[in-house]
C-alpha cells in the first residue's frame, strides 16, 4: 500500500484509506466490543447491569475530558505521537481487561480505553485531514465515515467468533494485538511531516485574525456547539430503548431484531451517497437538510402506532430518514467547525466540545428512560426529542447566518483566507 507521507499539498486516496482501516480497527475493537463482553464479564466479577454499564459510561467521560487537551496537541503538530500513543494505550488496555479479576481494574481498564478513544477515534482524526487536506477535508472525512462504519459490521461478528473459539480473555489479546501490529504501525508511518503551527511571522502578518479564545466566544462556534450537542443527545438517546419501542408498537419479533441492523446499514448507504453526490449540490443548503431528516423521522416513528394498515411502511420510512439523517449528520458535525469557525484551531475547538458531547451522549438514553410511562410508553419522550432536533436544526441555521456575517465583518484582508472565495470556508470542488 502507498503511504504518501506528506499529502498536505494535495488530495491522497491511498493514505486516507489506510488511516480509515485503522479507524475501522479502532472502532470495531473498542467500542463495540463493550457490548460483546458485557455478560461473561458480569458473571465472572458478579457485577450487575448498572454496574457493568457504568464502567462504559467512565469511558466516554475520559473521554470527553482529555478531548480538549488532545485538541491542542494536535493543532500543534503533534497528531503522529498522540494517534500513535493512542493505539499504544488500547492494546495496553486491552491486554490488562484480559486478566481483570475486581470491580475496581474494571474500571480502571475502560477509563484508560476511553482516553485511548479520545486519542485515536473520529474527533482526533478529522481534525488531522482537516488540518491535511485544508481545501478537500471534507470528502476526506465522508471517506472515512464509510469505512469506520462498516467498523460493527466486521468486528461484532469477528469478536463473537473469537471469543467463542478462544474464551473472551484471550479474545481480548487478539484485539490487542491489532492495535499494537496494525493501528500503530499504520499511525506511525501515516501521520509523519504532520503540518506545523503558522511561524510568528504569519501570525504576525495576521494578527487581526481572531485567535482561539476569540473563537471559542464567537456567535457561530457557540450555536454550533448547541448544534452538536442537541443532536448528539437525539441521537444518542434513540438506539438504547429502539428494541422495547419497537415492541411497545406491536411490531413482529423479526421486525424488533431487523430494524435496529437495517439502521445501520443505511447510515453507511447515506454516507455512500453523500460521497457520490454532494460535489452537485450546495454544501450549506446539504448541511442544512441532512440534520433535518432527523425530525421528520421522528414524526413518522411518532405516526406509525396511529395507523395500523401502515405502521410497517411508516417503521420502514423511518428507518431510511433516520438511518440516512444520521448516517450523513456525522459528515456535518464533523466538518461544521472548520467550515463556519476555523480550520486552523479546528482540533481545539471540536475537542472543547468533547465534556459536553461525553454527557449529552451519557444523559440522553436516561433522560428518555425517565420520559417513559406505561401509559404512554415512548410517546412524550419522542415528542421531546423531536422538540430537541428542531432546536439543533435552527441552531446550525443560525451559526451559518453568523459565520457569514463575522467573515463579511473580518473583511478578505484580515481574515483567515477562505478554501474558495464564492462561499465562505467551503472548498469548492
Amino acid at each position: 500500500m502507498h503511504t504518501d507521507a506528506r499529502p498536505a499539498t494535495g488530495y491522497s486516496a491511498s493514505w486516507i484509506v489506510g488511516l480509515s482501516f485503522a479507524q475501522l480497527v479502532s472502532w470495531g475493537s473498542v467500542f463495540y466490543t463493550f457490548a460483546l463482553i458485557m455478560g461473561p464479564v458480569e458473571q465472572e466479577l458478579g457485577l450487575g447491569r448498572t454496574e457493568s454499564s457504568l464502567a462504559f459510561s467512565l469511558a466516554l467521560l475520559a473521554e470527553g475530558l482529555v478531548a480538549y487537551p488532545v485538541g491542542r496537541w494536535i493543532d500543534r503538530g503533534h497528531e503522529r505521537l498522540v494517534m500513535s500513543a493512542g493505539s499504544l494505550l488500547a492494546a495496553l488496555c486491552l491486554f490488562l481487561h484480559a486478566s481483570v479479576s475486581t470491580r475496581t481494574q474494571f474500571y480502571a481498564v475502560w477509563l484508560g480505553l476511553g482516553v485511548a478513544m479520545a486519542l485515536t477515534l473520529y474527533t482526533p482524526v478529522f481534525a488531522v485531514v482537516t488540518r491535511r487536506f485544508p481545501n478537500d477535508f471534507r470528502r476526506a472525512i465522508i471517506t472515512m465515515t464509510f469505512l469506520g462504519g462498516l467498523a460493527s459490521t466486521v468486528f461484532i461478528p469477528l469478536t463473537a467468533w473469537l471469543m467463542a473459539l478462544l474464551g473472551w480473555r484471550h479474545a481480548l489479546w487478539c484485539l490487542a494485538a491489532l492495535h499494537l501490529l496494525v493501528c500503530a504501525p499504520l499511525h506511525l508511518v501515516l501521520l509523519r511531516h504532520a503540518p506545523q503551527p503558522r511561524h510568528a511571522e504569519q501570525r504576525a502578518a495576521q494578527r487581526h485574525a481572531p485567535g482561539l479564545a476569540q473563537h471559542i466566544v464567537s456567535a457561530p462556534f457557540l450555536m454550533l456547539g448547541v448544534f452538536v450537542v442537541l443532536m448528539m443527545a437525539v441521537t444518542a438517546s434513540l438506539p438504547a430503548h429502539m428494541v422495547t419501542l419497537l415492541r411497545e408498537h406491536g411490531l413482529p419479533p423479526a421486525w424488533v431484531i431487523a430494524i435496529p441492523a437495517a439502521i445501520g446499514a443505511v447510515q453507511v448507504l447515506g454516507r455512500l451517497l453523500l460521497y457520490f453526490f454532494e460535489r452537485h449540490f450546495d454544501v450549506h443548503l446539504a448541511n442544512r437538510l441532512i440534520p433535518a431528516l432527523i425530525p421528520i423521522a421522528l414524526l413518522v416513528l411518532i405516526a406509525a402506532p396511529w395507523n395500523a394498515a401502515w405502521q410497517q411502511t411508516l417503521v420502514l420510512l423511518f428507518v431510511l430518514l433516520w438511518g440516512t439523517g444520521n448516517g450523513m449528520l456525522t459528515i456535518v458535525k464533523g466538518t461544521a467547525i472548520a467550515q463556519y469557525v476555523d480550520q486552523q484551531h479546528v482540533a481545539s475547538l471540536n475537542g472543547a466540545l468533547g465534556l459536553p458531547l461525553a454527557l449529552a451522549r451519557a444523559a440522553a438514553p436516561l433522560g428518555l428512560g425517565w420520559l417513559w410511562s406505561p401509559q404512554v410508553g415512548y410517546t412524550r419522550g419522542l415528542w421531546m426529542l423531536l422538540c430537541v432536533s428542531l432546536a439543533g436544526v435552527v441552531a446550525l441555521v443560525l451559526a451559518q447566518k453568523a459565520a457569514q456575517q463575522r467573515q463579511a465583518g473580518l473583511g478578505l484582508a484580515s481574515a483567515p483566507p477562505p478554501a474558495d472565495a464564492s462561499t465562505f470556508g467551503i472548498p469548492e470542488r
